[in-house]
């Protein structure tokens, strides 16, 4: 007995017809991960050369990939077992315990927690970034651990808000500031390329430690999986997320790539980590609009601000529902001290650490890496040659829409079939993850322990 995981019906965490649709599934995708990699890739491309928008293209491939193939993993797990029904606030962990016990659930949660408070924390300082630099025009000069700590207190309360479903206009808010920033950057950028006078772009040397760095950027800019299982659980059709994270990724490929490629073309080596400030910044540039890059800002701002709260919700269902027993779909003072806790974790870490690139190319290495392109495809491969039987499907009489379904191709012991060419493509995508990542982490730390990168956290200036 056997079942192919496209073909299982699975109903939405809160049942009904309340969950996430199609596009809402998939404005969290966009939501959750395209604010820093707009300002950031087009640094990461200046140091890995023109195949870093190679690079770009094949990460945005290869992570939609393993996004629908951790939904099906998700699809055969709630299939096989009652406790992956339902609301379930760590589903990406109990993949790993289905597939491989308890080392698989402690290996994905502390990834997803280092990931999870590491893009907490870019996102808490590329904001706090920009409205420094918004209000020092206007005259008020306050630090950037100064408005960390603003924000951090406004957003809070946001925080609060039960599961994805709950605030799905948060996400849609931050795809749309994104979309609309990306058009206004684009015409910008090309209104300042005007001022080359066929003069050409001068790029830097590439150099190995700055190319493995700038690969876990890039790794980062594409790496919202360790929230996927959570926007596919609150969905009303779970088997539709294949097509969440299809037009996902269509809509970020088409942000970074116009982006990353204006960027490195226009600006070359004097590109900073946040393109935002490398626009408008040299007194050669009579084309530069002002008002554009505030427009910029504020967008941009907003986004990171929304995708705190998209970023930081899985964490805080796990953590209130894993140590404080504390029902993620109902409000309660005791999620509130729980949330606002890890805020403020958060928080301390960007004022200890105030450099997001060191962070974004740390967590994007390691366990972004992990998390993106490897655990995938070994779940989902383990998952798929776990046989089993109808005698060992745990029954939920109580749901008639979750029920074994008998389908032709399948092993004669129940494991699902999976083409040659899907195994050996998963394969060699643990691989280049595997290599990828180690190199990428070694060079991201390498270059935090250079003492020229060195930063005085905010509260020792």
């Amino acid at each position: 007995m056997s079942v192919e995981p496209s073909e299982v019906v699975v109903p939405s965490g809160h049942g009904g017809h309340s969950g996430l649709s199609i596009p809402k599934a998939a404005f969290f995708i966009v939501g959750e991960i395209a604010g820093s990699g707009v300002l950031a890739l087009p640094k990461a491309v200046e140091d890995t050369g023109w195949i870093g928008l190679v690079i770009i293209t094949a990460c945005s491939f290869l992570s939609a990939y393993t996004g629908h193939i951790l939904g099906k993993s998700w699809i055969i797990a709630s299939h096989r077992f009652k406790d992956c029904r339902g609301h379930v606030p760590d589903p990406y962990p109990l993949i790993g315990e289905k597939a491989y016990g308890k080392w698989g659930r402690q290996l994905v949660n502390f990834s997803i927690n280092f990931t999870l408070f590491g893009v907490g924390t870019v996102f808490l300082l590329l904001a706090s970034e920009n409205v420094e630099s918004l209000f020092k025009d206007v005259g008020w000069d306050l630090s950037f651990c100064v408005w960390c700590i603003i924000l951090a207190v406004i957003l809070t309360p946001v925080t609060w808000l039960g599961t994805p479903q709950d605030f799905w206009q948060v996400a849609v808010g931050a795809t749309i500031a994104t979309t609309i920033a990306c058009v206004i950057l684009i015409t910008n950028i090309g209104l300042e390329s005007e001022d080359l006078d066929g003069k050409p772009v001068v790029h830097q040397e590439i150099k190995f430690l700055d190319f493995f760095t700038a690969f876990g950027t890039i790794v980062f800019a594409f790496g919202g999986h360790p929230a996927f299982p959570t926007f596919q659980n609150d969905m009303k059709k779970q088997k539709d997320f294949k097509w969440a994270v299809f037009f996902g990724y269509l809509i970020v490929l088409l942000m970074y790539f116009p982006v990353s490629t204006a960027g490195y073309f226009v600006y070359g080596k004097v590109l900073d980590d946040n393109i935002l400030n490398s626009v408008c910044q040299s007194a050669s540039r009579t084309h530069c609009r002002k008002g554009m890059t505030v427009a910029i800002q504020i967008l941009i701002t907003l986004h990171l601000m929304f995708g705190f709260v998209i970023v930081l919700n899985p964490f805080c269902q796990q953590v209130e529902s894993g140590l404080f027993k504390v029902d993620s779909t109902k409000f309660t003072f005791k999620r509130v001290l729980v949330r606002s806790g890890l805020v403020a974790i958060v928080l301390f870490i960007a004022e200890t650490i105030p450099h997001f690139g060191a962070i974004l190319s740390l967590v994007g290495g390691s366990t972004t890496t992990l998390l993106a392109y490897v655990c995938p495809s070994v779940f989902y491969l383990k998952l798929c040659r776990m046989p089993y039987d109808e005698e060992l499907i745990e029954p939920d009489e109580g749901n008639v829409n979750v029920r074994p379904v008998k389908l032709p191709g399948t092993e004669p012991d129940g494991t699902i079939i999976i083409p040659f060419w899907e195994k050996v493509l998963n394969y060699e995508i643990i691989a280049i993850g595997l290599i990828a990542g180690v190199a990428s982490t070694v060079s991201a730390v390498i270059g935090i322990v250079q003492p020229d990168t060195f930063t005085v956290p905010c509260y020792a200036r």
